[in-house]
């Protein structure tokens, strides 16, 4: 049953898609109010909402955020200014769970779970965990995909050339102890406005809980 949350998805699909085609603060500010009140607001109570399921499902209490139109340029070659998508995240603040992601993009709707070492005794941890539950986790990613259709993104940091130290090249999981991220995605299921946008973003990141819960108790 729609919950009405459809209407944000209905407006940020194509703000988005003429934003990205005129990515300047002269087209965003006279339309910043519509962005505001259509999309962030909306954004924001949703976001809460997925928030107290999320806490429920994992029993702790998991803080969302919805992240700003604006771009941090200052490293970035793209001096674009503005953000052409409405991203959330909804994380429990510790370095042993995975966060939980939706987005909404033109022409796509998404959601997701990523776990990101990045360096550092974060990195050291990431590893030990591939190498002594690498068979768990590669029954998760298989399940998630099978029934779920979500598949692992190229998002993050390039993956080594090598194993690290102190692995085998022959390891069996090596292709994954290569990596510094795990991210993971999904399209939201097709009948999302039948079901209401909230209720289906719920359902489809409940699929994610086994390997949040995998990464949260052996990491």
């Amino acid at each position: 049953m729609a919950d009405g949350f459809e209407a944000m998805v209905d407006a940020a699909q194509p703000f988005f898609a003429d934003l990205a085609k005129n990515n300047s603060k002269d087209w965003f500010e006279p339309r910043k109010d519509h962005y505001t009140t259509e999309i962030r607001k909306p954004a924001e109570l949703f976001a809460d909402l997925v928030a107290e399921d999320l806490s429920r499902r994992t029993g702790m209490a998991q803080t969302p955020k919805v992240f700003r139109i604006h771009r941090d340029v200052r490293f970035s070659k793209d001096k674009s200014p503005y953000n052409a998508h409405l991203h959330m995240l909804w994380s429990a603040g510790k370095d042993s769970t995975p966060a939980f992601f939706f987005a909404v993009e033109p022409g796509r709707v998404w959601t997701g779970m990523g776990f990101f070492a990045q360096g550092g005794v974060i990195l050291t941890r990431f590893r030990k965990f591939i190498d002594r539950h690498g068979d768990a986790l590669t029954d998760e990613l298989a399940r998630l995909e099978s029934e779920h259709g979500v598949t692992m993104s190229d998002y993050g940091p390039e993956p080594l050339k090598r194993v690290p130290k102190p692995y085998d090249p022959d390891h069996p999981h090596a292709e994954l102890l290569k990596r510094k991220s795990l991210a993971l995605g999904a399209p939201l299921a097709s009948d999302w406005r039948e079901k209401g946008l909230l209720k289906s973003v719920e359902a489809a990141q409940a699929a994610y809980i086994p390997l949040w819960t995998l990464f949260t108790e052996n990491f």
